[in-house]
Protein backbone atom coordinates (compact mmCIF):
# COMPACT_ATOMS: atom_id res chain seq x y z
CA UNK A 1 0.00 0.00 0.00
CA UNK A 2 1.09 3.43 -0.65
CA UNK A 3 0.49 6.43 1.65
CA UNK A 4 0.85 9.91 1.63
CA UNK A 5 -0.14 13.40 2.58
CA UNK A 6 -2.63 14.21 0.21
CA UNK A 7 -4.36 11.64 -2.60
CA UNK A 8 -6.22 14.28 -5.24
CA UNK A 9 -8.94 12.39 -7.40
CA UNK A 10 -9.18 14.33 -11.19
CA UNK A 11 -6.71 16.34 -13.16
CA UNK A 12 -9.16 18.75 -13.73
CA UNK A 13 -8.93 22.06 -11.16
CA UNK A 14 -7.77 19.12 -8.58
CA UNK A 15 -4.11 19.21 -10.47
CA UNK A 16 -4.27 23.19 -10.21
CA UNK A 17 -1.77 22.39 -7.34
CA UNK A 18 -0.15 25.49 -5.57
CA UNK A 19 3.62 26.08 -4.62
CA UNK A 20 3.00 25.58 -0.66
CA UNK A 21 1.79 22.10 -1.16
CA UNK A 22 5.25 21.37 -2.58
CA UNK A 23 6.29 19.82 0.88
CA UNK A 24 3.48 16.95 0.72
CA UNK A 25 3.63 13.53 -0.68
CA UNK A 26 0.54 13.75 -3.13
CA UNK A 27 -0.96 11.11 -5.41
CA UNK A 28 -2.64 12.19 -8.33
CA UNK A 29 -5.23 9.73 -9.71
CA UNK A 30 -6.98 10.58 -13.45
CA UNK A 31 -8.02 7.83 -15.12
CA UNK A 32 -8.94 10.01 -18.54
CA UNK A 33 -6.92 12.86 -19.93
CA UNK A 34 -5.05 15.39 -17.77
CA UNK A 35 -7.10 18.42 -17.58
CA UNK A 36 -10.53 17.25 -17.53
CA UNK A 37 -13.58 18.07 -18.91
CA UNK A 38 -12.63 21.69 -19.34
CA UNK A 39 -9.50 21.21 -21.42
CA UNK A 40 -10.24 18.08 -23.18
CA UNK A 41 -14.12 18.01 -24.37
CA UNK A 42 -15.58 20.71 -22.43
CA UNK A 43 -15.11 24.85 -22.04
CA UNK A 44 -12.01 25.16 -24.53
CA UNK A 45 -12.56 22.94 -27.50
CA UNK A 46 -16.15 24.24 -27.73
CA UNK A 47 -15.32 27.41 -27.73
CA UNK A 48 -12.78 26.99 -30.45
CA UNK A 49 -15.58 25.24 -32.53
CA UNK A 50 -17.93 28.39 -31.94
CA UNK A 51 -15.76 30.84 -32.75
CA UNK A 52 -15.99 29.71 -36.54
CA UNK A 53 -19.59 29.21 -35.85
CA UNK A 54 -20.21 33.00 -35.28
CA UNK A 55 -17.93 33.82 -38.34
CA UNK A 56 -20.32 31.91 -40.26
CA UNK A 57 -23.42 33.33 -38.62
CA UNK A 58 -22.08 37.13 -38.69
CA UNK A 59 -21.62 36.33 -42.28
CA UNK A 60 -24.72 35.21 -43.11
CA UNK A 61 -26.17 38.19 -41.99
CA UNK A 62 -23.73 40.23 -43.46
CA UNK A 63 -26.17 41.65 -46.40
CA UNK A 64 -28.20 43.68 -43.75
CA UNK A 65 -25.04 45.39 -43.73
CA UNK A 66 -24.63 46.01 -47.29
CA UNK A 67 -21.91 43.53 -47.44
CA UNK A 68 -22.23 40.73 -50.15
CA UNK A 69 -20.16 37.46 -48.46
CA UNK A 70 -19.95 34.05 -49.90
CA UNK A 71 -19.51 31.19 -48.05
CA UNK A 72 -17.77 28.83 -49.73
CA UNK A 73 -17.49 26.19 -47.51
CA UNK A 74 -16.22 24.69 -43.73
CA UNK A 75 -13.28 22.59 -44.10
CA UNK A 76 -14.23 20.68 -40.73
CA UNK A 77 -11.47 18.43 -40.40
CA UNK A 78 -8.85 21.92 -40.60
CA UNK A 79 -10.88 22.88 -37.37
CA UNK A 80 -11.17 20.10 -35.54
CA UNK A 81 -7.57 19.47 -36.34
CA UNK A 82 -6.66 22.77 -35.37
CA UNK A 83 -8.25 22.67 -31.90
CA UNK A 84 -7.28 19.06 -31.00
CA UNK A 85 -3.30 19.64 -32.28
CA UNK A 86 -3.48 22.43 -29.55
CA UNK A 87 -5.75 20.82 -26.71
CA UNK A 88 -4.34 17.07 -26.79
CA UNK A 89 -0.69 18.51 -26.69
CA UNK A 90 -1.49 20.45 -23.37
CA UNK A 91 -3.48 17.44 -21.86
CA UNK A 92 -0.10 15.25 -22.47
CA UNK A 93 2.13 18.66 -21.79
CA UNK A 94 0.23 18.49 -18.43
CA UNK A 95 0.94 14.67 -17.03
CA UNK A 96 4.42 14.53 -18.27
CA UNK A 97 5.05 17.80 -16.33
CA UNK A 98 3.60 15.82 -13.36
CA UNK A 99 5.35 12.77 -13.83
CA UNK A 100 8.63 14.26 -14.84
CA UNK A 101 9.11 17.44 -13.12
CA UNK A 102 6.63 16.84 -9.50
CA UNK A 103 9.37 14.81 -7.19
CA UNK A 104 6.19 14.82 -4.36
CA UNK A 105 3.82 13.58 -6.68
CA UNK A 106 2.71 10.03 -8.03
CA UNK A 107 0.17 9.79 -10.73
CA UNK A 108 -1.70 6.72 -10.95
CA UNK A 109 -3.95 6.42 -13.99
CA UNK A 110 -6.43 4.30 -13.41
CA UNK A 111 -10.35 5.03 -11.70
CA UNK A 112 -10.11 4.70 -8.15
CA UNK A 113 -12.61 3.93 -5.53
CA UNK A 114 -12.50 4.09 -2.08
CA UNK A 115 -12.33 0.94 -0.02
CA UNK A 116 -12.21 2.37 3.58
CA UNK A 117 -12.11 5.71 5.38
CA UNK A 118 -9.13 8.05 3.43
CA UNK A 119 -8.17 4.63 1.69
CA UNK A 120 -8.31 4.14 -2.10
CA UNK A 121 -8.21 1.05 -4.76
CA UNK A 122 -7.45 1.99 -8.24
CA UNK A 123 -8.58 -0.49 -11.26
CA UNK A 124 -4.79 -1.10 -11.81
CA UNK A 125 -4.90 -3.21 -8.28
CA UNK A 126 -2.93 -0.21 -6.64
CA UNK A 127 -4.07 1.00 -2.85
CA UNK A 128 -3.50 4.15 -1.97
CA UNK A 129 -3.88 5.50 1.67
CA UNK A 130 -3.80 9.45 2.64
CA UNK A 131 -3.60 11.58 5.89
CA UNK A 132 -5.96 13.75 3.52
CA UNK A 133 -8.03 13.49 0.26
CA UNK A 134 -9.25 16.13 -2.08
CA UNK A 135 -12.33 14.37 -4.33
CA UNK A 136 -12.38 16.54 -7.44
CA UNK A 137 -13.71 13.78 -10.11
CA UNK A 138 -16.11 15.90 -12.15
CA UNK A 139 -18.93 14.94 -14.28
CA UNK A 140 -20.13 12.82 -17.08
CA UNK A 141 -22.66 13.32 -19.87
CA UNK A 142 -26.47 12.18 -18.45
CA UNK A 143 -27.90 9.34 -21.04
CA UNK A 144 -31.31 8.51 -20.20
CA UNK A 145 -33.17 5.31 -20.34
CA UNK A 146 -34.99 6.07 -23.58
CA UNK A 147 -31.19 6.12 -25.16
CA UNK A 148 -29.56 3.38 -23.46
CA UNK A 149 -32.30 1.18 -23.97
CA UNK A 150 -33.17 1.96 -27.97
CA UNK A 151 -29.55 -0.08 -29.33
CA UNK A 152 -28.73 3.23 -31.55
CA UNK A 153 -25.29 4.36 -31.57
CA UNK A 154 -25.18 8.46 -30.19
CA UNK A 155 -22.99 11.57 -29.85
CA UNK A 156 -21.99 13.10 -26.35
CA UNK A 157 -20.48 16.53 -25.94
CA UNK A 158 -17.39 13.98 -25.33
CA UNK A 159 -17.03 12.59 -28.95
CA UNK A 160 -18.88 14.63 -31.17
CA UNK A 161 -15.99 16.83 -31.62
CA UNK A 162 -13.97 14.33 -32.76
CA UNK A 163 -16.17 13.55 -35.73
CA UNK A 164 -14.60 13.61 -39.28
CA UNK A 165 -17.49 15.28 -41.14
CA UNK A 166 -20.66 17.24 -39.73
CA UNK A 167 -23.35 15.34 -40.24
CA UNK A 168 -26.36 15.90 -43.22
CA UNK A 169 -28.57 16.15 -40.33
CA UNK A 170 -27.94 15.72 -36.62
CA UNK A 171 -30.69 14.70 -34.04
CA UNK A 172 -30.01 16.85 -30.64
CA UNK A 173 -31.74 15.35 -27.82
CA UNK A 174 -32.08 18.23 -24.89
CA UNK A 175 -32.54 21.78 -24.79
CA UNK A 176 -29.60 23.43 -22.19
CA UNK A 177 -26.72 24.93 -22.78
CA UNK A 178 -25.07 22.24 -24.17
CA UNK A 179 -27.67 21.35 -26.81
CA UNK A 180 -27.81 24.99 -27.87
CA UNK A 181 -24.12 25.56 -28.24
CA UNK A 182 -23.48 21.91 -30.36
CA UNK A 183 -27.09 23.20 -32.35
CA UNK A 184 -25.21 26.65 -33.45
CA UNK A 185 -22.07 24.44 -34.20
CA UNK A 186 -23.58 22.30 -36.49
CA UNK A 187 -25.90 24.50 -38.05
CA UNK A 188 -23.26 26.78 -38.97
CA UNK A 189 -21.37 24.20 -40.30
CA UNK A 190 -24.05 22.73 -42.34
CA UNK A 191 -25.87 20.31 -40.27
CA UNK A 192 -29.41 20.91 -40.79
CA UNK A 193 -30.46 20.00 -36.25
CA UNK A 194 -33.54 18.96 -34.71
CA UNK A 195 -33.16 19.86 -31.52
CA UNK A 196 -35.94 18.76 -28.74
CA UNK A 197 -37.02 18.83 -25.24
CA UNK A 198 -39.77 18.26 -22.53
CA UNK A 199 -39.93 22.22 -21.85
CA UNK A 200 -41.99 25.03 -23.21
CA UNK A 201 -38.67 27.07 -24.18
CA UNK A 202 -35.00 26.23 -24.83
CA UNK A 203 -32.78 26.63 -21.90
CA UNK A 204 -35.30 26.59 -19.47
CA UNK A 205 -33.21 27.48 -16.35
CA UNK A 206 -32.60 31.71 -18.28
CA UNK A 207 -34.89 34.42 -17.01
CA UNK A 208 -38.04 33.61 -19.04
CA UNK A 209 -38.04 36.85 -21.13
CA UNK A 210 -34.60 35.57 -22.71
CA UNK A 211 -35.54 31.67 -22.44
CA UNK A 212 -38.85 32.98 -24.85
CA UNK A 213 -36.35 35.34 -27.09
CA UNK A 214 -33.76 33.19 -28.03
CA UNK A 215 -36.59 30.20 -28.68
CA UNK A 216 -38.19 32.47 -31.12
CA UNK A 217 -35.24 32.85 -32.65
CA UNK A 218 -34.14 29.42 -32.67
CA UNK A 219 -37.18 28.32 -34.33
CA UNK A 220 -35.94 30.52 -37.41
CA UNK A 221 -32.69 28.52 -37.44
CA UNK A 222 -33.62 24.66 -36.29
CA UNK A 223 -36.48 22.51 -36.50
CA UNK A 224 -36.91 22.75 -32.52
CA UNK A 225 -39.61 20.47 -30.65
CA UNK A 226 -41.04 21.31 -27.01
CA UNK A 227 -43.71 20.34 -24.90
CA UNK A 228 -43.04 16.60 -25.82
CA UNK A 229 -40.87 14.03 -24.60
CA UNK A 230 -39.22 11.14 -26.72
CA UNK A 231 -40.81 7.63 -26.35
CA UNK A 232 -38.70 5.96 -28.88
CA UNK A 233 -35.51 6.00 -30.83
CA UNK A 234 -34.64 3.02 -33.74
CA UNK A 235 -32.34 3.22 -36.45
CA UNK A 236 -34.47 2.43 -39.85
CA UNK A 237 -33.08 1.90 -43.13
CA UNK A 238 -29.81 3.63 -42.12
CA UNK A 239 -31.16 6.71 -40.38
CA UNK A 240 -32.04 7.70 -36.83
CA UNK A 241 -36.02 8.10 -36.47
CA UNK A 242 -36.94 9.86 -32.80
CA UNK A 243 -40.52 9.39 -31.86
CA UNK A 244 -42.45 11.84 -29.78
CA UNK A 245 -45.27 11.27 -27.82
CA UNK A 246 -47.68 13.10 -30.00
CA UNK A 247 -46.78 10.80 -32.39
CA UNK A 248 -44.54 12.91 -34.79
CA UNK A 249 -41.08 11.96 -35.67
CA UNK A 250 -37.80 13.79 -36.57
CA UNK A 251 -34.97 11.58 -38.38
CA UNK A 252 -31.32 12.34 -38.85
CA UNK A 253 -28.33 10.71 -39.54
CA UNK A 254 -26.68 11.18 -36.40
CA UNK A 255 -27.76 11.66 -32.34
CA UNK A 256 -26.19 14.23 -30.09
CA UNK A 257 -27.50 13.15 -26.60
CA UNK A 258 -26.65 16.49 -24.56
CA UNK A 259 -29.65 16.36 -21.52
CA UNK A 260 -26.76 16.94 -18.62
CA UNK A 261 -23.75 16.10 -16.78
CA UNK A 262 -24.00 13.91 -14.01
CA UNK A 263 -21.62 13.98 -10.76
CA UNK A 264 -19.05 10.73 -10.79
CA UNK A 265 -19.28 10.18 -7.21
CA UNK A 266 -21.61 7.43 -7.88
CA UNK A 267 -19.01 5.30 -9.24
CA UNK A 268 -16.20 5.67 -6.30
CA UNK A 269 -18.15 3.64 -3.27
CA UNK A 270 -17.81 6.88 -1.46
CA UNK A 271 -20.47 5.16 1.56
CA UNK A 272 -17.17 3.16 2.41
CA UNK A 273 -15.50 5.98 3.59
CA UNK A 274 -18.39 7.75 5.11
CA UNK A 275 -18.98 10.21 2.31
CA UNK A 276 -22.68 11.49 2.50
CA UNK A 277 -24.08 13.02 -0.69
CA UNK A 278 -26.98 14.66 -1.95
CA UNK A 279 -30.68 13.19 -3.83
CA UNK A 280 -28.89 14.52 -6.80
CA UNK A 281 -25.50 12.49 -6.50
CA UNK A 282 -23.34 15.57 -5.41
CA UNK A 283 -20.80 14.97 -2.87
CA UNK A 284 -22.28 17.12 0.72
CA UNK A 285 -19.59 19.50 1.57
CA UNK A 286 -19.79 22.10 3.98
CA UNK A 287 -19.09 26.11 3.41
CA UNK A 288 -14.91 25.16 3.76
CA UNK A 289 -15.13 22.55 1.08
CA UNK A 290 -15.21 19.61 3.86
CA UNK A 291 -17.29 16.24 3.28
CA UNK A 292 -18.79 14.56 6.25
CA UNK A 293 -15.71 12.09 6.35
CA UNK A 294 -12.81 13.67 8.27
CA UNK A 295 -9.58 14.95 6.33
CA UNK A 296 -11.86 14.16 2.63
CA UNK A 297 -12.59 17.04 0.72
CA UNK A 298 -14.55 17.50 -2.64
CA UNK A 299 -14.71 20.30 -5.60
CA UNK A 300 -15.99 21.10 -9.07
CA UNK A 301 -18.67 19.14 -10.29
CA UNK A 302 -19.09 16.21 -8.17
CA UNK A 303 -19.85 18.81 -5.00
CA UNK A 304 -20.85 21.92 -6.53
CA UNK A 305 -24.45 23.34 -7.58
CA UNK A 306 -22.18 24.72 -10.33
CA UNK A 307 -20.99 22.75 -13.43
CA UNK A 308 -19.02 25.74 -14.38
CA UNK A 309 -14.91 25.44 -14.47
CA UNK A 310 -14.54 29.37 -12.95
CA UNK A 311 -16.07 28.48 -9.88
CA UNK A 312 -14.46 24.83 -10.16
CA UNK A 313 -11.33 27.24 -9.95
CA UNK A 314 -12.14 29.03 -7.17
CA UNK A 315 -13.10 25.94 -4.62
CA UNK A 316 -9.61 24.52 -5.26
CA UNK A 317 -7.97 27.53 -4.44
CA UNK A 318 -10.16 27.75 -1.29
CA UNK A 319 -9.53 24.06 -0.43
CA UNK A 320 -6.14 23.77 -0.99
CA UNK A 321 -5.96 26.82 1.36
CA UNK A 322 -7.59 24.91 3.71
CA UNK A 323 -5.58 21.59 3.61
CA UNK A 324 -2.73 23.66 4.13
CA UNK A 325 -4.21 25.83 6.81
CA UNK A 326 -6.75 23.87 8.98
CA UNK A 327 -6.75 26.65 11.63
CA UNK A 328 -7.13 29.63 9.24
CA UNK A 329 -10.37 27.84 7.43
CA UNK A 330 -11.57 30.23 4.24
CA UNK A 331 -15.01 29.97 3.29
CA UNK A 332 -16.02 28.43 -0.22
CA UNK A 333 -18.71 31.98 -1.73
CA UNK A 334 -21.22 31.64 -4.35
CA UNK A 335 -22.51 35.19 -4.74
CA UNK A 336 -23.01 36.75 -8.18
CA UNK A 337 -21.67 33.90 -10.16
CA UNK A 338 -21.56 34.46 -13.60
CA UNK A 339 -22.77 32.02 -16.77
CA UNK A 340 -22.46 32.01 -19.91
CA UNK A 341 -24.22 30.07 -23.19
CA UNK A 342 -21.91 30.55 -26.38
CA UNK A 343 -24.92 29.71 -29.16
CA UNK A 344 -25.64 32.43 -31.08
CA UNK A 345 -27.28 34.95 -29.98
CA UNK A 346 -25.02 34.46 -27.14
CA UNK A 347 -25.96 34.70 -23.67
CA UNK A 348 -25.24 35.59 -20.32
CA UNK A 349 -26.47 36.07 -16.53
CA UNK A 350 -25.77 36.16 -12.86
CA UNK A 351 -28.04 36.54 -9.99
CA UNK A 352 -31.47 35.44 -9.62
CA UNK A 353 -33.81 35.46 -12.39
CA UNK A 354 -37.12 37.80 -12.24
CA UNK A 355 -39.21 34.80 -10.77
CA UNK A 356 -37.05 33.81 -8.37
CA UNK A 357 -36.65 37.46 -6.85
CA UNK A 358 -40.25 37.66 -6.59
CA UNK A 359 -40.61 34.11 -5.16
CA UNK A 360 -38.01 35.03 -2.83
CA UNK A 361 -40.52 38.29 -1.83
CA UNK A 362 -38.39 41.02 -2.70
CA UNK A 363 -39.92 44.59 -4.44
CA UNK A 364 -38.46 44.59 -7.82
CA UNK A 365 -37.45 46.30 -10.43
CA UNK A 366 -36.90 45.52 -13.87
CA UNK A 367 -35.70 47.04 -15.90
CA UNK A 368 -34.89 46.14 -20.33
CA UNK A 369 -32.83 48.00 -22.82
CA UNK A 370 -32.91 47.08 -26.21
CA UNK A 371 -29.40 46.56 -28.02
CA UNK A 372 -31.15 47.96 -30.94
CA UNK A 373 -31.40 51.15 -29.52
CA UNK A 374 -28.34 52.16 -28.22
CA UNK A 375 -25.79 53.67 -30.98
CA UNK A 376 -23.85 50.65 -31.85
CA UNK A 377 -26.76 48.48 -32.06
CA UNK A 378 -27.69 50.74 -34.71
CA UNK A 379 -24.13 49.92 -36.62
CA UNK A 380 -24.78 46.01 -35.54
CA UNK A 381 -28.92 46.27 -37.46
CA UNK A 382 -29.59 44.27 -34.19
CA UNK A 383 -32.83 42.86 -33.67
CA UNK A 384 -32.64 40.81 -30.96
CA UNK A 385 -30.32 41.87 -28.42
CA UNK A 386 -31.42 42.72 -24.49
CA UNK A 387 -30.31 43.93 -21.29
CA UNK A 388 -32.41 43.11 -18.42
CA UNK A 389 -31.73 43.88 -14.94
CA UNK A 390 -33.60 43.07 -11.20
CA UNK A 391 -32.77 45.15 -8.45
CA UNK A 392 -34.42 45.37 -5.12
CA UNK A 393 -36.37 48.74 -4.92
CA UNK A 394 -35.63 48.87 -1.34
CA UNK A 395 -31.38 48.90 -1.20
CA UNK A 396 -31.42 49.54 -5.15
CA UNK A 397 -29.14 46.38 -4.80
CA UNK A 398 -28.76 44.24 -8.10
CA UNK A 399 -30.85 40.89 -7.45
CA UNK A 400 -30.13 39.50 -11.00
CA UNK A 401 -28.93 40.38 -14.54
CA UNK A 402 -29.55 38.82 -17.80
CA UNK A 403 -28.46 39.47 -21.59
CA UNK A 404 -28.89 37.62 -25.07
CA UNK A 405 -26.90 39.36 -27.94
CA UNK A 406 -23.65 39.94 -29.20
CA UNK A 407 -20.45 39.77 -26.92
CA UNK A 408 -22.99 39.14 -23.86
CA UNK A 409 -20.41 37.37 -21.80
CA UNK A 410 -18.24 40.38 -22.11
CA UNK A 411 -21.08 42.46 -20.98
CA UNK A 412 -22.28 41.39 -18.20
CA UNK A 413 -19.16 41.65 -16.44
CA UNK A 414 -19.73 44.95 -14.81
CA UNK A 415 -23.09 43.61 -13.76
CA UNK A 416 -21.15 40.72 -12.12
CA UNK A 417 -18.67 43.46 -10.65
CA UNK A 418 -21.93 45.41 -9.12
CA UNK A 419 -23.31 42.43 -7.95
CA UNK A 420 -20.17 41.12 -6.29
CA UNK A 421 -18.57 44.57 -4.85
CA UNK A 422 -22.56 44.83 -3.60
CA UNK A 423 -22.74 48.71 -5.25
CA UNK A 424 -26.20 50.36 -5.60
CA UNK A 425 -26.98 50.18 -8.98
CA UNK A 426 -27.52 53.86 -8.67
CA UNK A 427 -24.51 54.85 -7.88
CA UNK A 428 -23.06 52.10 -10.77
CA UNK A 429 -25.03 54.13 -13.55
CA UNK A 430 -24.37 57.50 -12.49
CA UNK A 431 -21.14 57.35 -10.89
CA UNK A 432 -18.34 56.55 -13.85
CA UNK A 433 -18.48 57.86 -17.85
CA UNK A 434 -19.95 55.19 -20.16
CA UNK A 435 -18.36 54.74 -23.37
CA UNK A 436 -20.38 56.50 -26.12
CA UNK A 437 -21.52 54.91 -28.54
CA UNK A 438 -20.22 51.33 -27.17
CA UNK A 439 -22.09 48.68 -26.70
CA UNK A 440 -21.64 48.85 -23.03
CA UNK A 441 -24.35 51.78 -22.90
CA UNK A 442 -26.91 48.67 -22.68
CA UNK A 443 -25.95 48.44 -20.07
CA UNK A 444 -26.20 51.94 -18.46
CA UNK A 445 -29.27 52.77 -20.13
CA UNK A 446 -30.78 49.69 -18.51
CA UNK A 447 -29.86 50.67 -15.12
CA UNK A 448 -30.83 53.77 -15.39
CA UNK A 449 -34.57 52.54 -16.68
CA UNK A 450 -35.27 50.90 -13.33
CA UNK A 451 -37.67 52.33 -11.43
CA UNK A 452 -36.04 53.32 -8.27
CA UNK A 453 -35.99 56.10 -5.50
CA UNK A 454 -33.73 58.62 -6.39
Amino acid sequence: MTHVDLAIIGSGSGNAIPPELDHLSIALIEEGRFGGTCLNVGCLPTKMFVHPADVIAQARRAARLGVDLELRGVDFVSIRDRVFGRIDPIADGGEHYRRAECPNIQVFDSHARFVGERTLRTADGDEISAAQVIVAAGSRPAIPEVVRACGVDYLTNETIMRLDAPPARLLILGSGYIACEFAHVFSAYGSRVTITGRSDVLLKHQDRTIAERFTAHAREVWDVRLSTHVTAIERVNGEIVMHFEDGTTACGDALLVATGRIPNGDRMDLHRAGIQTHDDGRIRVDEYGRTSAPGVWALGDVSSPYQLKHVANREAKVVFHNVVHPHDLRAITHHAVPAAVFTDPQIASVGLTEEAARAAGYDVAVACQEFGDVGFGWALEDEIGLCKVIADRATGRLLGAHLIGYESAILIQGLVQTMALDTDVRDMANGQYWIHPALSEVVENALLSLDLPR
